[in-house]
């Protein structure tokens, strides 16, 4: 009896040291849970540009901002779809469904919006302001302005191209909103992928 229980016992302590011994064996292995670390979202050397543009509206900036302001008026103005996904339409953190946008700042005529961090993607830093500035009683200026990094880009002329493309895609939105705050009403959107349209937004 006392020789059966020995072994048994020594059995055990064999199998605990075995135990004991893969596991500090796997602790030891850092590569084993590198592989699970995330793509970093962080740009070693970003290039900040920004895209100013303007239009002027024969309203005053009220009623402009009144007519193409709130925060899901970009469904109208740039033809897409857009609903408020998180918080309530023109208050601090409200989202967006377009592009999954974060109200950052707002004044009484103006907001700016960021787009969020997304998992393997280099953070582009993107931030767009719109904004409704008083010219005359009468008159006012719509100013678009979008700042982000374009350093992941390929080259110069990757660069130029995007520059224009983004440039051509928010002057359209410009316009519709123009026409819409001057009363007037916007052609029928052209079909989904068969030309240009201000609503397609690629990382905008």
């Amino acid at each position: 009896m006392r020789s059966h229980f020995s072994k048994t016992a020594t059995g055990c302590a064999l199998a605990l040291v075995c135990l004991v011994h893969v596991a500090s064996a796997q602790t030891a292995q850092p590569g084993a849970q590198d592989s699970a670390i995330p793509i970093s979202n962080v740009v070693a050397n970003p290039t900040y540009i920004s895209i100013p543009l303007e239009i002027t509206v024969n309203r005053p900036a009220t009623e402009v901002w009144k007519r193409v302001g709130k925060y899901c008026d970009v469904g109208e103005w740039m033809r897409i779809p857009c609903t408020i996904t998180s918080g309530k339409d023109g208050e601090f953190g409200a989202v967006r469904s377009v592009g999954g946008e974060v109200l950052v700042a707002k004044t009484e005529l103006s907001y700016t919006y960021t787009q969020p961090v997304r998992v393997g993607r280099p953070y582009n830093l993107y931030h767009g302001t719109l904004e409704a500035r008083p010219v005359t009683a009468a008159t006012s200026k719509l100013i678009y302005t979008l700042m982000f990094d374009n350093s992941m880009l390929a080259d110069d002329a990757a660069r130029e191209k995007d520059k224009a493309q983004r440039a051509a895609q928010f002057t359209l939105a410009l316009e519709n909103m123009k026409i819409l705050a001057e009363g007037g009403t916007l052609r029928p959107a052209p079909p989904r992928g068969g030309g240009a349209q201000p609503g397609a937004v690629p990382n905008r």
